[in-house]
C-alpha cells in the first residue's frame, strides 16, 4: 500500500489540479496554446467547474494567473465572446459558468440559497408572486436585448415594482435563481443583464444523477485531492447528493490516503504527481485555491485566517503564496501609470523570497497594463 500523502504533496497536487503550475491552464489546449486563442477562457472555467466571480477585477485575474501573458483587455473579450457566464449559480454567489451548463447548474443548486433568502426577502415585503412578476417583466424586456443593472431596476420601477433599499438586488437575483437572467458583461462598474436562454441558446440537460456526477468529476479533477466535505462546501448541496455523485462518477473519482485523512481525486490527478516547480503565485481574494475548500488548513494556517478574511464577513483580501501555501497579503490601488500594491507579510519572510514576491507581481502588472509599485506594510 503507497503511504499516505503529505500536507506538501496534497497542497502540490491541488496546484497542478488547479492550473497554477507549469503552463496553467494552456496545458489544456495544444502545444502552440496561447493565452488569447479562442476558447482558452472556456477550457479553464470548464475544467474548474465554476468560479467564484462577485467581484469582476478578481474574477480577471483569477483567469488571467491561469494563462501567462494573458491580459486583462484579452480576458474581457473572451467574455464578451461568451466563453463564459456570470451567474448566481451556487451558495448564493455570482460564478463564471461555462454557458452551456448555467441552467442545470442553476437548477440544480439555488434552491437551498433560495429558501435561506426567504425570511429576507418577506423582510422587504417581496413575496413569491412579486418575485416572480418581476422575473416575468424582465424576461419581457431583455428579449432580444441586453440592459444594464441600473435599467433592470428601472424597467421594474415603471412596472410599478419597487427596487428601493435592497429590493431591487433579490428581484434580480431571484430571476438569475430562476434559470431567467444572467449577467453577461460589464458596463463601467455596472452588470449587464441578458435572457439566459439567449446567452446560453444551447443548454445541456442532463438528469439529476448525471449532474451530481459532473459536479463530483469537475471539482476532485480542478481541486483534488480534497473531502466529500468540501465538495458540498463547494456546491452548496447536501452530503447525500454529493456522496451520490461521486459513486455515479464512477472510475472518474478514486479515494487517496493522506496524513490528513482519507481524501478522493481524479485518477489523472495522481498519476501526473504533485507539482515539481516552487513557486509565488498572486491569487487574488476570491481564487479557488483558498475559497474552494471546506478546509483550506493545507494552504492557509487557520492561525492566518483572520488576517485574510478580517471580519469573517466572506470577504478575502489578495494572497501571494509560496509553495502553495498563504504567506502573505496584497491589496492594490490604480494609477494611470502603475498600480500600487500594499503587501503584508504573514510569516516574516526572508529579503529573498519578498524579492521574490516582487517578482511574481509583475505579471500582474503586465496583465492590466501598469508597472507594479510595492510596498511592505
Amino acid at each position: 500500500m503507497p503511504a499516505p500523502l503529505s500536507a506538501t504533496d496534497v497542497r502540490r497536487l491541488r496546484l497542478r489540479a488547479l492550473l497554477l503550475t507549469g503552463r496553467r491552464g494552456l496545458a489544456l489546449g495544444g502545444d502552440d496554446a496561447a493565452a488569447d486563442d479562442e476558447g482558452a477562457v472556456a477550457a479553464v472555467v470548464s475544467h474548474l467547474g465554476a468560479m467564484q466571480a462577485q467581484d469582476v477585477a478578481h474574477a480577471l485575474w483569477s483567469l488571467g494567473i491561469r494563462l501567462p501573458e494573458a491580459t486583462e483587455p484579452g480576458i474581457r473579450a473572451a467574455l464578451a465572446r461568451g466563453e463564459a457566464i456570470r451567474t448566481w449559480s451556487m451558495r448564493g454567489t455570482v460564478h463564471l459558468v461555462p454557458p452551456d451548463d448555467a441552467a442545470w447548474m442553476v437548477a440544480l443548486m439555488s434552491p437551498r440559497p433560495r429558501a435561506a433568502a426567504a425570511a429576507r426577502r418577506a423582510q422587504l415585503g417581496l413575496d413569491d408572486a412579486t418575485c416572480d412578476r418581476g422575473t416575468a417583466v424582465l424576461l419581457d424586456a431583455l428579449r432580444g436585448r441586453r440592459l444594464t443593472r441600473t435599467a433592470c431596476l428601472a424597467v421594474l420601477d415603471g412596472a410599478g415594482i419597487a427596487t428601493d433599499g435592497q429590493r431591487g438586488y433579490h428581484l434580480l437575483v431571484h430571476a438569475a435563481q430562476a434559470g431567467a437572467v444572467c449577467i453577461v458583461a460589464q458596463d463601467g462598474t455596472d452588470q449587464v443583464f441578458g435572457r439566459l436562454d439567449e446567452a446560453a441558446p444551447h443548454p445541456r440537460t442532463p438528469s439529476r444523477e448525471e449532474a451530481l456526477a459532473t459536479l463530483a468529476r469537475r471539482y476532485l479533477r480542478s481541486h483534488g485531492p480534497a473531502t466529500v466535505a468540501d465538495l458540498a462546501r463547494w456546491t452548496g448541496l447536501g452530503l447525500r447528493d454529493c456522496r451520490a455523485g461521486i459513486a455515479a462518477a464512477g472510475e472518474d473519482v478514486v479515494p487517496v490516503e493522506t496524513d490528513a485523512g482519507p481524501m478522493l481525486a481524479a485518477p489523472a490527478l495522481l498519476d501526473a504527481g504533485p507539482a515539481a516547480e516552487r513557486t509565488i503565485l498572486t491569487p487574488p481574494g476570491f481564487d479557488e485555491l483558498v475559497l474552494g475548500y471546506a478546509d483550506r488548513s493545507a494552504q492557509l494556517d487557520p492561525a492566518l485566517e483572520a488576517a485574510v478574511a478580517p471580519g469573517g464577513n466572506g470577504v478575502f483580501r489578495s494572497t501571494l503564496v509560496r509553495d502553495g501555501r498563504v504567506v502573505a497579503t496584497w491589496r492594490r490601488a490604480l494609477t494611470a501609470r502603475t498600480v500600487r500594491v500594499e503587501a503584508h507579510d504573514l510569516v516574516s519572510l526572508s529579503p529573498r523570497d519578498r524579492a521574490r514576491c516582487t517578482a511574481a507581481l509583475e505579471p500582474y502588472g503586465a496583465f492590466i497594463g501598469r508597472d507594479v509599485e510595492l510596498r511592505w506594510g
